[in-house]
Formats: C-alpha cells, sequence, structure tokens
C-alpha cells in the first residue's frame, strides 16, 4: 500500500496519460503510458502501463519505488514511494 498523497500522483499520471518511467524495487523499469489504475486478480492494486504503443503491463503500486514523468507537465517530475 502507499500513501495518500503518492497514490495522486499515480492517478495524475493516469488521467494525463503521461508518458512515465517506474523504477521497481528489484531494480527494473517499466517505461510507457499511466493508463489507468485496476486490481489484478489478487486483487492487488496496479497502474497499467502501455508499453510499445500496444502492450498492457499492469505494475503492483507496491512494487515502485520511483516514478518519473518523461513528459512535461505542471503536476510532477519525480516521485519517490520509499
Amino acid at each position: 500500500m502507499i500513501a495518500c498523497d503518492q497514490h495522486d500522483f499515480i492517478e495524475i499520471a493516469c488521467m494525463y496519460h503521461l508518458r512515465v518511467v517506474l523504477k521497481l524495487k528489484t531494480g527494473d523499469e517499466v517505461i510507457g503510458i499511466a493508463q489507468d489504475t485496476i486490481l489484478n486478480d489478487e486483487r492487488e492494486e496496479c497502474i497499467k502501463v502501455l508499453k510499445d504503443n500496444q502492450t498492457y503491463e499492469a505494475i503492483m503500486l507496491s512494487h515502485i519505488s520511483t516514478m518519473r514523468a518523461v513528459t512535461s507537465n505542471p503536476h510532477f517530475d519525480f516521485v519517490n514511494f520509499d
């Protein structure tokens, strides 16, 4: 689970379909366009990201370490979830 104020940045990224770089706690990175928040089969909250304009990936919010906005926007540049 992430803090409410951090969750707001996830929602903003999805609302404006921002291109983001998600750094996971494993050290892996996912780059794509934020689409929506969803629940996976285990009812864990995820962000759905469009990668390569064709492949969707659901990333659990609790697995995200940082989010960096590639798309310029007035809301945020970088968010640390740790």
